[in-house]
């Protein structure tokens, strides 16, 4: 357990993407996107410098005023923050303070604002009233308007970091996230988020650390800030002490190290203690995530997210784009199983050439299957694309969100048109492949039974099924820790779901975030789930827990486990039960 100091600034969120990170931060937002620099000023030049300043103080001043001259009357009781920024920007602290150091210091006026903001902000840390202490906030949104203009940092983009950096975001969206380069965002630390939002999602399948859901991070850490970023224990220590550094360091070594000894026996076949046999099989967004699966000794594509292709752009993909990414990632994982999702798109996951139409509610909204049955032009090019590509490996293909029997039947006559379609034009294709449906939604799970008897596989989506099950926003952090994949309620509702599979002869997998945490496995295996998939890098910390676990023995647990009344008892029983082989102390 690392130690800290008092002069260390730790902040406590949510463990979206395990691993360790020393490193500067990198802010989006509105204190700007640049790592500011640093550089000298000759003395002849000095007075042009303080003009450059007091320029980009005039244009942060006139926007202040152009937003507040702007604000629609019924909201302009809300403008009194902006006419307070407009008193901070020229206050002397602020204003006069930045000038002095750039007459003294001799710097440019972008780092004489950073120095005076971080003094600030280390004389805000030592008020005790609590109010006063948040009024800092305001100077740095303020000192955010004068570096913009300094800087030019409205032009940039996440895709435009060219420097290994950890990024810091209030929020980001599914298509900002996108952007990241694992070659330059080395880890992500988010205010908003949680383990199952996007950003976490694509934070594991990059294998970069993540700590979401911190509520404030954004107002307690500046550009270039030396930051650690523990996703491990879902801790950030801004500018560490150099003990806490060292003791990090170390922490790394061990964090890296028990990484290694788990990846060892990641090609090897999953199998328990009494010799059922498991295919543990990846999530993938993006092609290039396929060597990530196979790296980890995945033995399929559980989950090929096909949205991140519709993501950033401003048109839609032809079927030959989409024909050529399926393509390659078949081909690779042949003879493997890949299984593709239809498109999942809108809910959270916006595309800029979607529906003009704005949804208050578009997680429950026109998205997914509802999406492509409207849009059947757009639903029918990608399944032409799928057809294609089944030709060159195995193939499976998934409709998400499905609620009731009238859905999958439309799905399914939209698939066979297509295949149609492509047989008459003499396009090789393959229309022999299964066909499954996520179970997300409560009233499929319910309607098991009926649904069984149109596809060839369920495939559980716990990320969606449990914020529907108890009605949460996975990326409120005000609920967040209402999220519980160990819920009753949601224990009882796979079971029944496993049950229903089992009579009627289908396979049932799970392919939410709950199936990549070492701690639900032995729940999930007395459930009877067939097949488990995951972010890639969990694969290695899976198949070890599924070796050490009796099938027999887990169906026991379960039973007892059903019992249960809380998510805290079944938790403190999974502990109580497996602790020696899933809480291994790094």
């Amino acid at each position: 357990m690392i130690s800290s100091d008092d002069n260390d600034i730790l902040i406590k969120g949510i463990s979206a993407s395990p691993g360790i990170c020393i490193g500067n931060a990198y802010l989006v937002g509105d204190e700007g996107v640049h790592v500011v620099e640093k550089y000298d000023i000759a003395e002849e030049y000095l007075q042009d410098e303080v003009l450059r300043f007091k320029t980009a103080v005039k244009g942060a001043r006139d926007k202040l005023h152009e937003l507040i001259e702007n604000t629609p009357e019924e909201f302009r009781q809300n403008a009194c923050i902006l006419e307070s920024h407009t008193a901070i920007i020229q206050d002397k602290m602020l204003y006069g303070k930045t000038i002095e150091t750039i007459e003294t210091d001799r710097v440019n006026a972008e780092w004489a604002l950073k120095k005076v903001v971080s003094g600030i902000k280390s004389m805000f840390q030592k008020i005790s009233d609590p109010y006063l202490k948040e009024r800092s906030d305001d100077v740095f949104h303020v000192a955010g308007y004068i570096m913009k203009n300094l800087t030019g940092a409205k032009t940039d983009t996440i895709a435009d970091i060219d420097k290994r950096v950890i990024l810091v975001a209030h929020d980001l969206s599914p298509a900002e996230t996108s952007q990241i380069k694992p070659k330059q965002v080395m880890a992500v630390v988010m205010d908003r988020g949680g383990k199952a939002s996007h950003t976490g999602i694509i934070a594991q399948s990059f294998e970069i650390p993540a700590v979401l859901g911190l509520g404030n991070a954004t107002s307690l850490i500046s550009n270039e800030d030396v930051i650690i970023v523990d996703g491990v224990a879902g801790i950030v220590v801004v500018n560490p002490t150099d003990r806490t550094l060292s003791e990090y360091v170390q922490r790394k070594e061990r964090y890296e190290r028990h990484k290694a000894d788990i990846s060892r026996d990641s090609h090897a076949v999953a199998q328990t203690l009494d010799g059922c046999q498991l295919q543990v099989m990846a999530n993938i967004e993006m092609p290039e995530n396929v060597l990530s699966a196979i790296y980890h000794g995945g033995d399929g594509i559980g989950l090929y997210r096909t949205e991140f292709q519709y993501l950033g752009r401003p048109d839609f993909p032809s079927e030959d784009e989409l024909f050529e990414k399926y393509r390659d990632v078949l081909e690779v994982m042949s003879p493997k199983p890949v299984t593709i999702r239809t498109l999942d798109i809108n809910g959270d996951k916006a595309i800029a050439n979607g529906s003009m139409i704005v949804e208050k509610n578009p997680a429950l909204g026109l998205r997914a299957i509802r999406y492509c049955l409207k849009r059947t032009d757009i639903f029918i090019t990608q399944l032409r694309a799928i057809l294609r590509a089944a030709a060159y490996g195995n193939t499976r293909i998934m409709f998400p969100m499905i609620s009731s029997c009238d859905e999958v039947r439309e799905a399914k006559r939209l698939l066979s048109e297509a295949a149609d379609a492509l047989e008459r034009e003499g396009v090789r294709c393959n229309r022999d492949i299964e066909i499954g449906i996520m179970i997300e939604i409560p009233s499929a799970a319910v309607m098991a039974d009926v649904l069984a008897d149109e596809v060839d596989f369920f495939s559980i989506g716990t990320n969606d099924l449990i914020q529907y099950m108890i009605a949460i926003d996975r990326g409120n952090r005000q609920v967040a820790h209402l999220y519980r994949p160990l819920h009753p309620a949601v224990i009882r509702i796979i079971s029944y779901v496993a049950k229903i599979a089992k009579r009627k002869g289908i396979k049932v997998a799970m392919c939410g975030e709950m199936a990549g945490d070492p701690a639900n496995i032995p729940v999930l295996l007395g459930l009877g789930i067939d097949e488990l998939s995951m972010n890639p890098q969990s694969i290695p910390e899976v198949k070890n827990a599924i070796r050490c676990i009796s099938i027999k023995y887990a169906k026991n647990f379960v039973k007892q486990i059903m019992k249960q009344k809380n998510a805290d008892d079944i938790l403190k029983m999974v502990q109580d039960n497996y602790s020696d082989i899933i809480f291994s102390d790094i």
